[in-house]
């Protein structure tokens, strides 16, 4: 093993010389790492410590209670709903999401001569705050909302529909809220791994005789495998923690129709004021998007030559 680069220092007592390892970029991450140990990780570890307790989130004294919490979890319904809900919704928008951003970035990454337009459009919902954009939805799919009125207005009010008051379906509602605020954000990431590809690379394949969809299945799309792992993992995880468009448009409900993990953790402990509980709920949220996560990039990550 190669020693780490050195340089003689001058001037020791004595005419002596000492090495003095190449080690001083370390040091630059040590204010980082110990700022998110203090804010992240310490609070994080004895955030999870009180799921084994009966603490009540006021009182100083609490007793070890064992896995009881984690036991309430698994055998509450509403949290059971939660988590199929959470799942439903992450993987929908999560496929939705990159199949309408990768549409939408070979759409603008063409020579039309309003792309740079339409990127701003696309991209424009991105930055709306999620909790505003959810009360926009939910107002244009109330009863009497716009897109009722727009399907009554040109004959299609059989079609009319109380899209967020339905439990068949309010998720698929929120799904398309995400999908229409985020694919702006899919479509950038895929429009950069667009335009890093080498136009010689795709002038090889066409004078080779490959047609578009040949072209874009055996050239573009293995070459846009980095912008694929990071768009997937990003919109996975999205999905997991989601809370503000729930909130906003329906609140968690027709029941629990539309219960994420997110929204159960907030109602657990600041309405139900049961603390323990909805921590237990938040560390098992904490596992189930770190092993998707993990199972994801797993699966999705392959060498590109």
């Amino acid at each position: 093993m190669s020693e780490p680069a050195t340089r003689p220092i001058r001037g020791d007592a004595g005419g002596s010389r000492r090495k003095v390892g190449v080690r001083a970029p370390w040091w630059f991450v040590v204010p980082a790492i110990s700022t998110y140990l203090f804010i992240v990780v310490v609070p994080s570890v004895r955030g999870a410590m009180f799921s084994f307790t009966d603490w009540n989130g006021l009182r100083p004294g609490w007793s070890l209670v064992g896995l009881d919490n984690y036991a309430s979890v698994f055998s509450d319904r509403t949290a059971r709903d939660a988590l199929v809900n959470t799942l439903v919704l992450a993987v929908l928008a999560m496929v939705v999401q990159n199949v309408v951003g990768l549409l939408l970035a070979l759409g603008v990454n063409s020579m039309v001569k309003s792309r740079y337009a339409l990127r701003v459009i696309f991209f424009a919902p991105v930055v709306l705050t999620p909790l505003v954009a959810g009360y926009v939805w939910s107002f244009l799919l109330s009863p009497n909302g716009a897109i009722n009125e727009a399907l009554r207005a040109v004959g299609l009010g059989g079609l009319a529909h109380d899209w967020l008051g339905d439990p068949d379906t309010a998720l698929y509602a929120i799904v398309l809220e995400i999908v229409w605020q985020f694919s702006g954000y899919s479509m950038v990431i895929y429009l950069a791994g667009l335009q890093a590809i080498p136009a010689e690379v795709l002038e090889a394949a066409t004078i080779d005789g490959a047609g578009a969809w040949s072209k874009f299945r055996r050239v573009v799309l293995p070459l846009l495998n980095g912008a694929v792992v990071i768009n997937v993992m990003l919109c996975l995880i999205g999905g997991l923690k989601q809370f503000d468009q729930v909130m906003a448009m329906t609140g968690g409900g027709p029941g629990t129709a539309t219960e994420t993990i997110s929204t159960a953790i907030y109602k657990s402990a600041f309405s139900l004021g049961d603390f323990p509980f909805s921590i237990a709920l938040a560390v098992v949220m904490t596992v189930v998007i770190a092993v998707l996560a993990a199972l994801q990039f797993r699966l999705t990550q392959r060498k590109v030559s």
